[in-house]
C-alpha cells in the first residue's frame, strides 16, 4: 500500500463529496456509519439491552417459582397428611393442658405422688399463675423429705402424670438423719379461659408463647433427675 498516495487523496478536498477519491468517501461512510451505531446504541439500543436483561432475571424467578410449585403440588399429598399428623400431634399436647377448673385436681395429684411414695411435705406452695400468651404456667414451690428411692419414685411419678408437670431448679440435700431433702420448683401449665385469652389478643405480642412441642418430654426428662 502506497501511503503517500492514500495520503495525498485526502488533500485538496472540494465541497462536493461526489468529487472525492475513494478513500475520503470510504472514510467518510465509516464515520457515518460509527456515529449512527454510537448514537443508536446511546439513545435505543443500550436500554433495550437492559430491558432485556431484567426480563429475562424475571423469566429465571417465574421458572424457579413454576418449579417450586410443581414440586409442592407433587407432594401435596404427602403434605397433606403431615399436616394431619401434626394436628394430631397438636391436639395430643393441648390434651395434657388442664382447664382453670382442673387445676385443684392437678395439684391434688401432686401432692398425693409424694404422699403415696411416704414423703413428708415441709412446703407446698402453688404461687399465682403467670400467663403468657397462650397458656398460663403455674409454678409450686415444694420441699420434701424422705429416702432417696421414695424421692426418685416420686419424681417419676410426676412424670407419669396425665398432665405436663416439670421438676425445675432441684436442689438435694442429706438430713442428719440419713434421710434427703428435696427442694424444687414444680411447673404445670393449663389453658387460658377465654377472658384470659381476650386480655392476651389485646396485647400486643411478647416473649411469650404455647409450650415447646418437646413439653411432655421434656416433663419427664425433667422429673427424672
Amino acid at each position: 500500500m502506497d501511503f503517500k498516495k492514500l495520503s495525498a487523496q485526502f488533500q485538496n478536498l472540494s465541497n462536493d463529496p461526489g468529487t472525492w477519491p475513494v478513500a475520503p468517501k470510504i472514510a467518510t461512510l465509516v464515520f457515518i456509519l460509527a456515529l449512527l451505531i454510537g448514537g443508536g446504541w446511546y439513545l435505543y439500543w443500550s436500554g433495550q439491552m437492559e430491558r432485556l436483561d431484567a426480563e429475562r432475571a424475571r423469566e429465571q424467578q417465574l421458572l424457579d417459582a413454576y418449579r417450586s410449585k410443581m414440586q409442592q403440588a407433587i407432594n401435596l399429598d404427602e403434605l397433606k397428611k403431615q399436616k394431619v399428623q401434626v394436628s394430631q400431634y397438636v391436639l395430643a399436647l393441648e390434651r395434657q393442658l388442664p382447664g382453670k377448673a382442673e387445676m385443684d385436681a392437678l395439684l391434688s395429684d401432686i401432692n398425693t405422688a409424694g404422699l403415696g411414695r411416704g414423703l413428708v411435705f415441709e412446703l407446698f406452695k402453688p404461687s399465682g399463675a403467670v400467663v403468657k400468651q397462650y397458656y398460663a404456667e403455674i409454678p409450686i414451690s415444694i420441699k420434701v423429705n424422705g429416702g432417696f428411692h421414695d424421692i426418685a419414685s416420686f419424681s417419676s411419678d410426676l412424670s407419669g402424670l396425665p398432665r405436663i408437670v416439670t421438676l425445675n431448679n432441684m436442689n438435694i440435700a442429706v438430713l442428719p438423719a440419713g434421710s434427703l431433702a428435696l427442694e424444687a420448683t414444680a411447673k404445670t401449665f393449663r389453658y387460658l379461659d377465654p377472658q384470659e385469652q381476650a386480655a392476651q389478643q389485646a396485647k400486643p405480642a411478647g416473649p411469650g408463647g404455647t409450650p415447646p412441642a418437646g413439653g411432655a418430654g421434656n416433663a419427664k426428662g425433667g422429673a427424672a433427675k
